[in-house]
């Protein structure tokens, strides 16, 4: 499972794959230093949230192409749970293999591990469905990990509370942590978004959209964190056509998410993982 991960880092960034890359306009880029898309690196050495994340690597069975998404430690009874988004776990109704979770991965090097991942949820409609712009607010997926001797949250320290917001909820001030990749990002290093998010949808659990931050390929699965805890993931850019560019983060709010996060850790409490 190293190996893989290693071989990954060292892939030619443009082989990662790419989606349309809007410049957020310069009076919107609220990120100090932030460049085109709104991004700046994370300074070192990763603290407190940052520490818990890092990046969810896995492989298309099918495609024969590798997957690079971020991830973050969710503090839950069994320890041992990472957020992502559903779409970094399957692709065209298919689990991904290999899955693996590398908390803080900075230049290349897991520093805390390569944590196997051993279970998976998703929401039902994520697996039975055919993707579509209407199943963006269950873009939002759980692994449990491999615990060994120690459960993941005794080496990353404890995990983000999930922040059940109700849709319509506005949120100023997110950072967005993940591993972007391409056009100029290496992949390796984790950088950071400061957005205001507004309600982007009136159906489902709703969704969040940021304008201050354009998500780069390798984003997706990144907390959106606040006040301490995580309101969403990143899920994609610009998916609904708009000409501005932005982002679109599924919030953790409604009982898909709580029923799915209920499942997972009970799981994972009753059967640990070896």
């Amino acid at each position: 499972m190293l190996r893989l991960a290693l071989s990954l880092v060292l892939l030619d960034p443009a082989a990662v794959a790419e989606v349309s890359q809007r410049n957020v306009p310069v009076p919107h880029v609220l990120t100090p230093d932030g460049d085109r898309l709104g991004y700046a690196p994370v300074p070192r050495p990763y603290t407190g949230a940052r520490r818990l994340t890092g990046v969810l690597l896995g492989r298309d069975p099918v495609a024969k192409t590798d997957v690079l998404c971020g991830g973050t430690v969710i503090g839950s009874r069994s320890r041992s749970l990472v957020l992502t988004a559903a779409h970094c776990l399957y692709h065209d109704g298919r689990l991904l293999e290999h899955l693996a979770f590398l908390p803080g991965f900075d230049r290349g090097r897991p520093p805390m591990g390569v944590w196997p991942v051993v279970r998976t949820w998703v929401p039902a409609k994520w697996r039975t469905r055919p993707y579509s712009p209407e199943l963006l607010p269950y873009d939002v997926g759980l692994v449990g990990v491999a615990s060994g001797k120690r459960p993941l949250e005794s080496v990353t320290g404890r995990g983000l509370p999930p922040m059940a917001t109700t849709r319509g909820t506005e949120l100023r001030g997110l950072e967005l942590l993940g591993y972007p990749a391409g056009r100029g990002y290496p992949g390796t290093k984790m950088y950071r978004c400061v957005g205001d998010a507004t309600e982007g949808v009136s159906e489902g659990p709703g969704l969040m959209i940021t304008r201050n931050c354009h998500a780069a390929a390798g984003g997706s699965g990144g907390p959106a964190l606040y006040g301490g805890a995580v309101a969403g993931v990143v899920s994609s850019s610009s998916p609904l056509s708009d000409a501005k560019g932005y982002t679109v983060l599924t919030r953790l709010g409604g009982r898909p998410f709580q029923r799915m996060f209920t499942r997972a850790d009970r799981e994972m409490r009753l059967k640990p993982a070896g």
